[in-house]
């Protein structure tokens, strides 16, 4: 298999065209700062409330996002009947129970990466959601990106031939008061900074047949920095690290047989990559390098879904959740990581 004479246009739709939802928000913490700003620049969503456990938080956030609305719980935001679909964006083991909350309540819900903080947690709120016949679906951000388009299409085509190994790195480096120090936040690098190698790994490669995991400690026995390889069936690898001890390149590769498709960093934000096949012939991609001003193509394919009366994306499964989870669940029982 050649690769193409040039690259594949995405088949991204503007965000711009998908029908308006009215959007709560649930948690105020920073990646809903984020989240907010890139809906209100980039798509026609509308945000009409958000809820915190203090009235006056909420009050604030509100008022910086232009939204009509502050409610002084969880549960005043989930019952509110302006509200279409609600965004989860709190820490990561309240994810499940906030996500709950606002399914029960009958609203479609976004929940920010990881879903859950298990495997079992997220087919628990499967069946929440069908039960309801409430749209579900996790905020893995990078999927959306244009970029990730491109190489979904050279992977589906099969231009880089056999893929045989996943190779990606994330490292940053966060002050002690970050909330990924906390470990009755679920702190440490797998739940947060991981969940990208993981799912970079799992979307190329599948399910793993095998994963082995090691880790480094810090003295309050948080985890800090974790090591891991995953086998498929096939014999392809991948090799993922993860750390908040300092800074890393955050670059990905993924090897094809035929064809590499090399992502600089951050590999999971909007950005270049290269392509090189084994005789020396390269493509290149590039975008803006926006950040998380994209958070918005996310909420944008949510509002598209849910519009059409579906209950899922194509685009992030529930079932790829839950088998990056299950991973993720392996990864921990072999550190000994207790949430």
């Amino acid at each position: 298999m050649a690769l193409p004479a040039e690259l594949p246009a995405p088949r991204t739709p503007d965000p711009m065209d998908a029908p308006p939802l009215r959007w709560g928000i649930l948690g105020t913490g920073w990646i809903a700062y984020r989240f907010c700003a890139a809906l209100g620049a980039g798509t026609r969503q509308q945000l009409v409330a958000v809820g915190s456990r203090s009235f006056e938080t909420a009050r604030a956030f509100a008022e910086m996002h232009h939204l009509p609305r502050a409610h002084a719980s969880y549960a005043e935001l989930v019952a509110d009947p302006e509200v279409d679909v609600v965004y989860v964006a709190t820490p990561h083991n309240h994810h499940h129970d906030d996500a709950a909350l606002a399914l029960e309540a009958g609203k479609h819900v976004l929940v920010e990466k990881p879903m859950c903080v298990s495997a079992a947690q997220a087919r628990s709120l499967g069946a929440i959601a069908e039960s309801r016949g409430r749209f579900l679906m996790e905020a893995m951000w990078a999927l959306f990106l244009p970029k990730f388009d491109v190489i979904r299409q050279l992977l589906e085509s099969g231009s880089l031939g056999a893929v045989r190994a996943v190779v990606a790195d994330i490292g940053e480096h966060f002050e002690p008061s970050h909330r990924i120090w906390r470990a009755d936040l679920a702190g440490g690098p797998l739940m947060d900074l991981g969940t990208y190698p993981l799912t970079l790994a799992t979307w190329v490669l599948g399910e793993p047949a095998n994963v082995q995991a090691m880790g480094t400690f810090a003295p309050d026995g948080l985890n800090v920095q974790a090591g891991m390889l995953l086998r498929t069936g096939s014999g392809a690898l991948a090799t993922l690290h993860a750390t908040q001890l300092g800074n890393t390149p955050t670059a990905a590769t993924i090897q094809g047989e035929a064809a590499t498709v090399e992502i600089a960093g951050p590999f999971y934000q909007p950005g270049p990559f290269r392509v090189r096949d084994i005789d020396g012939t390269t493509l290149e991609w590039d975008e803006p390098r926006v950040a998380h001003s994209a958070l918005h193509l996310q909420a944008a394919e949510v509002a598209r879904q849910v519009a059409a009366g579906q209950t899922g994306s194509p685009l992030r499964r529930l079932a790829d959740t839950i088998a990056y989870l299950e991973v993720m669940d392996e990864v921990r029982r072999q550190l000994g990581i207790s949430l």
